[in-house]
């Protein structure tokens, strides 16, 4: 971070290292098709070699935002607020989520659960993996589980994050992108044989949009 002050501001969640923020559509999971503005917070230790954005994973490169400034940006736009990263857990997310909450905003976060759960949610999807599994007390909580299909094992490792989520859970499997042509086929069938789980697309990918 810039200085200690700053430093101390972003650890609090008074300031976030901010990478990107933009109105499109959700293209994943239970929400896919929605419009919604999503705020990509910086920061990252997970280490998901097919990551996407890796860009976000060094908090260092996106700049110490005021989270004053981000909840009146994101409420121009949309009345559903997506948080993500990187992994926003990462910092404390309290006072950015009760801000846009005092605004009658709907917010939701996508996590890989490494990290205490703190801020206030209308949606949790959790997304865990295998390096740095979510800490226990995430999973009761969850609305949504997706989970990244790159290889068979996944597939394994999918049902173990099942059984730890409630009964009301909604339950996803989504091909890793880079080698969706092979692994999509095995998920429909999988799906087909466990229709307790759906399918999860990248259609923002698809729709070339971000």
């Amino acid at each position: 971070m810039q200085n200690k002050n700053i430093e101390k501001l972003v650890h609090k969640g008074v300031m976030l290292p901010l990478m990107e923020e933009f109105y499109t559509i959700q293209g994943e999971g239970y929400h896919t098709g929605t419009a919604a503005y999503f705020i990509r917070i910086g920061g990252c230790d997970v280490g998901c070699h097919w990551c996407d954005v890796k860009e976000s994973w060094d908090p260092e490169k996106h700049p110490p935002t005021q989270i004053g400034s981000i909840i009146e940006n994101a409420k121009k736009y949309s009345n559903t607020i997506v948080i993500t990263g990187g992994e926003p857990l990462t910092w404390d997310m309290s006072q950015l989520t009760e801000g846009l909450k005092t605004n009658g905003l709907n917010i939701h976060i996508e996590t890989s659960g490494a990290y205490d759960m703190t801020g206030v949610w209308d949606w949790i999807c959790l997304s865990p993996k295998k390096i740095k599994l979510p800490k226990p007390e995430i999973y009761p909580r969850v609305d949504e589980l997706k989970v990244i299909i790159y290889n068979k094992s996944d597939f394994k490792f999918a049902e173990e994050q099942a059984e730890k989520v409630s009964e009301n859970c909604e339950l996803f499997l989504q091909p890793e992108w880079s080698v969706r042509e092979k692994m999509t086929p095995q998920i429909v069938e999988y799906v087909m044989k466990h229709p307790k789980w759906r399918i999860s697309l990248q259609t923002h990918k698809y729709l070339n949009i971000p």
